[in-house]
């Protein structure tokens, strides 16, 4: 059975709306309202601004595939339904990281998030080349696609590996070179 996406479109606008908004929230007030109370809230904000890239990445993501979809099915759908339910864990780690950033557990579920996000991303893909297979401009899309999540992939595991063996930061690091790698690739493909 095939569906129209639109419905599914505004689920996830919502859905990553109230995500974004939630993360805001849990910035906190700074002590006084001088520069330095501010800047002592740096982790927060940097966990903020990756979280909303992220955030960003997935509604950019479903936005630009639903404009060469032709076809839908429940499986597709249960497959973006996953992906929101693990970016709707953003608020909890964004919280974790910012109040520790240094921890390696709260690393580990920040970057776990990122990287679930991108592996589901993949299968969802091919689950959209089975149900919509003469669709000449979604393979052409998702092919694309599959490189950026390739190279996020390549550069999380390499954040995991060094944050734990090294320093937990590296695995924020490696989540920020990996949104800059699709960004980057996005505009020299004209994918955004």
């Amino acid at each position: 059975m095939t569906m129209e996406s639109d419905r599914f479109e505004a689920l996830i606008d919502a859905i990553l709306a109230i995500i974004i908004t939630i993360i805001v929230m849990e910035i906190p007030l700074p002590e006084t309202t001088n520069l330095s109370s501010l800047l002592e809230l740096y982790p927060q904000f940097l966990a903020y601004a990756l979280s909303f890239v992220i955030c960003f990445e997935v509604w950019n993501y479903h936005h630009n595939l639903f404009n060469v979809v032709n076809k839908l099915n429940s499986s597709v759908t249960w497959a973006g339904s996953f992906a929101i339910m693990i970016v709707g864990l953003l608020p909890h780690v964004t919280t974790m990281i910012s109040t520790d950033f240094y921890s390696f557990t709260a690393q580990a579920m920040f970057g776990l998030v990122f990287l679930l996000t991108n592996l589901n991303f993949y299968f969802a893909d091919l689950l959209l080349i089975r149900v919509d297979k003469a669709n000449i401009a979604l393979r052409l899309e998702l092919n694309k696609r599959k490189k950026i999540t390739i190279i996020s992939f390549i550069l999380q595991s390499i954040g995991f590996v060094l944050g734990y063996l090294l320093y937990p930061p590296i695995i924020f690091i490696a989540c920020v070179l990996s949104v800059s790698v699709a960004l980057s690739w996005s505009k020299i493909k004209n994918y955004v």
